[in-house]
């Protein structure tokens, strides 16, 4: 379905539902605001990312391979 169509049939949904549905058209709404702002990063963060990957790629920073990865995931409990 096209997002024309989901629009309109969403509309459609809206405009003749009872106080029950819009309020979780509104709790769902929100949920989604909220997701999207928290996955979000900031400049600082970005920065820090760069970092870190600059240090990686010159050798300067620890990194395990798959294996060492779940060799330690298996041992940690």
């Amino acid at each position: 379905m096209a997002t024309i169509d989901l629009r309109k049939t969403v509309k459609e949904y809206v405009d003749t539902a009872d106080v029950r549905l819009l309020k979780m058209i509104k709790a769902l709404a929100e949920s989604y605001q909220k997701d999207e702002q928290e996955l979000t990063l900031d400049e600082e963060q970005y920065q820090m990312i760069d970092r870190r990957r600059e240090a990686h790629l010159k050798g300067e920073s620890k990194s395990l391979t798959w294996e060492e990865v779940k060799n330690n995931a298996r041992n940690a409990s």
